[in-house]
């Protein structure tokens, strides 16, 4: 039997060719996993997967996406990607498997059941002839592979029916080569990044949206104002009263007043709201993922600093986890939009990384987490005291909450 443990599961995005999300890599960190002494560590470790699943829920996890899950030799031979559901699983095979008799044997049971197999950070070699032809996506790790290699290997390869995914890709002109070279999937960092261009001006709807954070965000701001900015934009006034009827709240009576709608939320709940709306706006043009990870943080930020911050100073944690990509959603320098957006200057200099405040450990904790960097991230939680076990919670918790938002706004 497993035994109850503390269970850490990120994800990653991968994107196809239109930037839209095909699957997540999920890492997982276990105190069980580093601690267990049993000789089968591969099926401790795969029972911690399986655990994970239950407490996380792999629609929580992966909105129903491919969920890419690394599996050792030990676990091929065992069958461990049998317990998980095939259509929701992608197999990736890591790159210091040595393909004998009987990995290849498992692979092609797999394959036959109707798992999608992926061979990671793969280097040709003729042994591996074999697992090629019974995989599906070839992953190649743009930070150790060289350029040319990284168009040979599909060249070489042509002659199967793989599809190729380029992981580490880390700037936007890397994207556009993979996508050139034939690439059919991407995961990296290269999305989160602003593709900054001089001399742009900003389009007339994201101006719009970008005045109407500027306005909520002013530390005078009263509960009037909030309702003027409301009451001149149709599509706001629309979505609000959509949003008050919405199973979210799941009112007996239909709400049709707006000045009614305003009143049940509040002023910090219309900030929040009103905030949530225009950054949607901003990124229309942008992969939803950036939205859908936006919200995310800042929930997980709220979370974790409820109980741990003054009230007044929660709701500051959303907006920074909130504004942490807006530079992205933007295409112009972070700090220049932070100055016109008048956050709190412990939020700003969270996102920028200036110096070091309450805000810049927690929005540290969650960029580590987000990226299963596990050492970094224990040190994070060790600052600002907070039990490791909560922020599983509160990351699960924020997941199923930025899912919901979607939903309901939009």
């Amino acid at each position: 039997m497993v035994q109850e443990t503390e269970v850490h599961v990120a994800r990653q995005p991968i994107f196809d060719n239109k930037l839209n999300v095909f699957g997540y890599e999920l890492l997982f960190r276990s105190n069980f996993i580093n601690s267990y002494d049993s000789a089968d560590g591969d099926q401790a470790t795969h029972d911690v997967i399986a655990n994970s699943f239950l407490l996380f829920g792999l629609e929580t996890l992966t909105g129903g996406k491919k969920a890419f899950i690394n599996f050792t030799a030990n676990s091929l031979r065992n069958n461990i990607p049998a317990m998980l559901p095939r259509k929701l699983v992608a197999v990736e095979i890591l790159e210091d498997i040595i393909p004998d008799a009987a990995i290849i044997n498992a692979c092609k049971k797999l394959k036959q059941d109707g798992y999608l197999l992926v061979l990671d950070d793969f280097a040709f070699a003729p042994a591996y002839l074999p697992l090629v032809e019974v995989a599906d996506i070839i992953k190649v790790d743009f930070r150790t592979t060289p350029p040319a290699e990284r168009w040979q290997l599909i060249q070489r390869l042509q002659g199967y029916p793989l599809k190729f995914l380029a992981e580490k890709v880390e700037t936007h002109e890397e994207f556009e080569a993979a996508l050139q070279m034939g690439y059919s999937y991407f995961q990296g960092y290269f999305f989160c990044k602003p593709l900054i261009m001089s001399g742009r001006n900003l389009p007339g709807y994201k101006a719009n949206y970008l005045h109407i954070l500027q306005e909520i965000n002013r530390p005078e701001l009263e509960f009037s104002q909030i309702e003027a900015i409301i009451r001149r934009d149709v599509s706001l006034s629309y979505k609000l009263l959509k949003f008050i009827n919405s199973s979210v709240f799941g009112f007996r009576k239909r709400i049709s007043s707006l000045r009614q709608a305003l009143t049940l939320l509040g002023q910090k709940e219309l900030i929040k709201w009103v905030s949530l709306i225009a950054l949607k706006g901003i990124g229309d043009d942008k992969p939803g993922e950036l939205i859908l990870r936006s919200l995310i943080r800042a929930r997980f930020a709220e979370s974790l600093a409820a109980g741990r911050m003054p009230a007044a100073l929660v709701a500051n944690a959303f907006l920074m986890g909130m504004f942490s990509h807006i530079d992205v959603l933007l295409d112009r320098p972070i700090g220049e939009i932070l100055e016109e957006i008048s956050l709190d200057e412990r939020i700003r200099n969270a996102i920028l990384e200036k110096g070091h405040n309450q805000f810049s450990a927690l929005y540290k904790l969650i960029q580590t987490y987000e990226q299963g960097d596990w050492q970094a991230y224990s040190g994070y939680v060790a600052d600002l005291g907070i039990n490791e076990q909560d922020v599983a919670k509160s990351y699960r918790e924020s997941l199923l909450w930025a899912h919901d938002q979607v939903v309901a706004n939009y």
